[in-house]
């Protein structure tokens, strides 16, 4: 059946993203990432899901605070989907880079059921947050459209290149499909990421739910998001990803 991780949606239907490079990264800044993409799958976000943001709305809150941002910029994976306020994977990577001791206001912008082509819309935004670094999570609903790999992949390119000609560090985390989409479309669909990682040398993590899918207690029922108690893993799984990014 499925190959590493599988996880149902839609009645069965699975998303996610797999594998680890050393850390549990693929760093394309000095590594290429893994030449034998996971056959995983990745929890597409529902769209009638709302949006949720692990900080306060933009404005007063924000505009004393001086910390550099890390942006989550992708879908319901992203954006907490079936969990409480604060337990989104970004709330959590706040709590865990504070505990590092890094100094930087982590910025939820996860929205629900978009596609790549939803990212590219909303770049611009992104962008005039002025963050220091993004961590780009978009695909599972291409995938699970069946929308053409080449658009998927244009869409991923732009998001990245226009990100970084605008300063940003970027750090993506790639996902992959169910069998039921066919080996030729998965396998196309897994080099995606490999391929704009090692493009643009940039860190890869090509499993957001490592450590999560299948550990009893980490999954929703819905067998496609993470719960609270597996939101506080993905971020784990991120804070490698991103750490060479970031100054203390």
């Amino acid at each position: 059946m499925w190959k590493v991780y599988p996880l149902s949606i839609l009645a069965g239907l699975v998303l996610a993203a797999s594998g680890c490079h050393g850390n549990g990264t693929t760093n394309g800044g000095s590594d290429s990432a893994a030449s034998n993409p996971p056959a995983a799958a990745t929890p597409v976000p529902a769209a009638d899901s709302p949006r949720r943001s692990s900080s306060p709305p933009q404005g007063d809150a924000h505009s004393h605070d001086a910390r550099p941002v890390v942006v989550c910029f992708g879908d319901s994976l992203t954006a907490g989907a079936g969990t409480d306020s604060g337990q989104s994977y970004p709330d959590y990577l706040q709590a865990d880079l504070d505990n590092l001791h890094y100094h930087y206001r982590v910025d939820n912008q996860g929205i629900s059921g978009n596609t790549t082509k939803d990212g590219v819309e909303r770049l611009p935004e992104i962008v005039s947050l002025h963050p220091s670094v993004v961590v780009v999570e978009f695909g599972g609903n291409d995938g699970l459209r069946g929308l053409r790999i080449e658009d998927t992949r244009a869409n991923l390119d732009e998001m990245v290149n226009t990100l970084r000609a605008a300063g940003i560090k970027v750090a993506l985390a790639g996902i992959t499909l169910p069998p039921d989409y066919g080996p030729d479309y998965i396998q196309k669909f897994n080099e995606t990421y490999q391929l704009i990682a090692e493009k643009y040398r940039v860190p890869l993590l090509p499993f957001l739910l490592k450590n999560v899918y299948g550990v009893p207690g980490m999954m929703q029922a819905d067998r496609t998001h993470a719960t609270a108690k597996g939101n506080i893993v993905v971020a784990r799984n991120i804070v490698p990803l991103i750490l060479p990014l970031l100054k203390k």
